[in-house]
């Protein structure tokens, strides 16, 4: 029902009338202390009392968690309703005439207001018509049905009002209007009964059902759902959208479960009435169900009033059908969960039960802890994704990468989608932990592309060949990469400490040494070390220089070139004072001008192929280069610091 906009007449003699005390002492045991009432708070947990109401101010104030206000907000706080349904409701409980601010909308406010009470009384009365029934002998089946394939016990089935529709066809309509003298329009509009199509009269819209109540957060019946105890179609029967009632806005047993959310700062989302009713059954008092719909934006809103984390776990099963399930819930709340508006977790359980089946068989306490450990809804998709793929395969590995890639481009924080990104490049790297970076890469490229279309060679060249990898004036190549290959080699032959930490860079970076002389001492050192059957204990070789000259006795001509590494001179000894800072920047250097040789290569490529004849490898030469290029950025930043402070 759309509330207009009430007159302040109204509010101001709902305020006077509803006496904060009669209002609290409903929710809150209060005991007279002075001239004031004190218990304990509502809104935190607390074993002293701190809560205070004033009859006199008509305000209660917590000294524990600061919450205060009056009436109206006290409802308004512990049921998290709107401001006009709360005065609304206390309006109709102290006999407060209604008035809006517009009077030609008044008289169909209270038309509403009258129905909608005619509805309440009427469902509620129905409710306890189906209780009855179920104890009686025609009611048995559906008791046994209870007891036995539910295991319910007897305060679960009153806890949840469960009760049985007869079979007859006009047996809850002879109730209602020729015992209890209610109008048939009413029943109708309660969606009760229906008319005949033929002959006129109504019929009973349950009938031979197991009848679950389905009440609104404030435990007010609003709707049936009936379960068929025969083979009829469908199993689950809902009552018709009302006046009181809409599946998309409503979740069974919300309830009973608000003050579990909000004690444990958690929403559980099953599919079923009786996965919710088995929960709670068991102890598990934070579960809902989801009335077989997809979880609607209203749904979630409402749930998430009680739950300050706002975690959210759908609850379904691990089968084919639970999947499509979880995937249907899901609904519009995927882009709540991309925003991270919502922490939404998934909860497949094994051998395709439902939560009722796995209680029947496990304890609270294991439901519990797959709880905890559900995943992330993301996590769970990407799952999805790779499950039954093998990823060595080209053309399953494109299409998870494909999927993998439009799942990462939908979330909206940067810092989740960097870590999922890392996250699916571990993935698609298949172990190999080298290939991490160039995956990273990959993923990034076609989340956010440089360019939104891919141009023609010849404008190719013109967009890229001309533009340069970094402005700023640097050594030549051939210099910069003798300057760092020669200070990485001394470090290694005069600071042992530092052999190790040298050798793991150049194996993760995959880096080799690109001059000559420098690559062929690189091969002595670990011919050297590898004879001495040390090849990963670099820094136990303390004679290693003098070993090294002896060696090269026999080639003196490379010995020219690589003699003055063998000493330290005074600024020499300036240079490897900084050991660990010289050697980040000497490998930067080195992979520098190995990405700039890879870029230059792959650009290359790039523009002497054709896209209309050879789209794929246009593609995955654009993909290469460019890859090169963000590294290249990446690298050319620390080198411009470290080539400038420390080289």
């Amino acid at each position: 029902m759309q509330i207009p906009r009430l007159h302040p007449d109204t509010i101001e003699e709902v305020k006077l009338r509803a006496d904060i005390v009669d209002v609290v002492s409903e929710y809150v045991v209060l005991r007279k202390r002075g001239k004031d009432f004190v218990g304990l708070c509502p809104f935190h947990d607390e074993k002293s009392p701190s809560f205070t109401v004033s009859q006199t101010k008509q305000m209660y104030y917590c000294f524990g968690c600061q919450a205060g206000g009056n009436a109206i907000k006290f409802v308004m706080e512990l049921g998290k309703r709107s401001f006009a349904d709360v005065v609304l409701d206390l309006a109709r409980r102290y006999q407060v005439p209604v008035q809006t601010l517009e009077p030609e909308q008044r008289q169909e406010l209270q038309r509403q207001l009258s129905l909608r009470e005619q509805l309440y009384e009427v469902l509620a009365t129905s409710a306890q018509f189906y209780q009855h029934a179920l104890r009686q002998s025609q009611g048995q089946k559906a008791l046994q049905y209870l007891q036995s394939n539910r295991q319910l016990k007897e305060e679960t089935i009153q806890q949840f009002g469960l009760g049985y529709a007869p079979a007859g066809w006009e047996t809850l309509y002879r109730y209602l209007v020729e015992d209890k003298h209610y109008p048939a329009q009413i029943l109708e509009k309660a969606g009760l009964i229906k008319p005949r199509k033929e002959g006129g009269g109504y019929y009973d819209v349950f009938r031979d059902r197991l009848m679950i109540p389905i009440r609104d957060v404030q435990g007010r019946v609003i709707a049936f759902g009936g379960r068929t105890l025969t083979d009829e179609q469908p199993k689950y029967l809902n009552s018709p959208e009302t006046e009181l009632f809409s599946k998309g806005k409503t979740l069974f047993a919300l309830d009973q479960a608000k003050g579990g959310i909000s004690q444990l700062d958690q929403a559980v989302v099953v599919e079923g009435y009786f996965d919710a009713i088995a929960l709670h059954a068991a102890g598990i008092n934070n579960a809902v169900a989801s009335l077989g719909t997809a979880l609607s934006l209203e749904q979630v809103r409402l749930i998430l009033r009680y739950t300050e984390s706002k975690q959210l776990v759908l609850n379904f099963d691990a089968d084919k059908a639970g999947t499509n399930a979880a995937e249907r819930a899901i609904g519009e709340i995927a882009e709540l969960a991309y925003k991270g508006e919502v922490q939404l977790k998934i909860l497949n359980l094994a051998d395709g039960k439902d939560a009722d089946e796995y209680l029947h068989s496990h304890t609270p306490e294991d439901y519990g802890e797959l709880l905890k450990n559900a995943p992330l809804w993301l996590d769970w998709q990407i799952q999805q994704i790779i499950q039954n793929r093998d990823l060595k395969q080209a053309t399953d590995f494109q299409q998870a990468t494909q999927q993998l890639v439009k799942l990462l481009k939908n979330i909206a924080n940067s810092d989740t989608r960097n870590y999922y990104v890392s996250y699916c490049a571990e993935i698609l790297s298949l172990g190999d932990t080298r290939l991490i970076p160039l995956r990273v890469e990959n993923l990034l490229t076609q989340i956010a592309p440089a360019a939104a279309a891919y141009t023609k060679p010849v404008s190719a060249k013109q967009a890229w060949g001309s533009s340069k990898v970094s402005q700023s004036p640097l050594p030549t190549e051939r210099s910069l990469l003798e300057h760092a290959e020669a200070l990485l080699l001394r470090i290694y032959l005069h600071c042992p400490e530092q052999r190790q930490a040298i050798i793991t860079e150049l194996e993760e970076r995959d880096l080799q040494f690109s001059l000559s002389h420098h690559r062929f001492l690189w091969q002595q050192i670990l011919e050297i070390s590898s004879g001495d059957g040390e090849t990963r204990n670099f820094a136990s070789q303390p004679d290693l220089i003098s070993r090294l000259q002896d060696h090269f006795l026999e080639f003196s001509s490379e010995m020219g070139l690589i003699a003055h590494l063998f000493h330290v001179n005074e600024k020499n000894q300036k240079e490897i004072l900084r050991t660990p800072q010289v050697v980040q920047a000497a490998i930067a250097c080195m992979d520098l001008v190995m990405l700039e040789k890879r870029y230059r290569h792959f650009l290359e490529l790039w523009q002497q192929t054709d896209p209309e004849a050879e789209p794929e490898r246009y593609q995955s030469y654009y993909q290469a280069f460019y890859t090169e290029k963000i590294k290249l950025q990446k690298i050319d930043r620390q080198r411009l610091f470290s080539i400038t402070e420390l080289l």
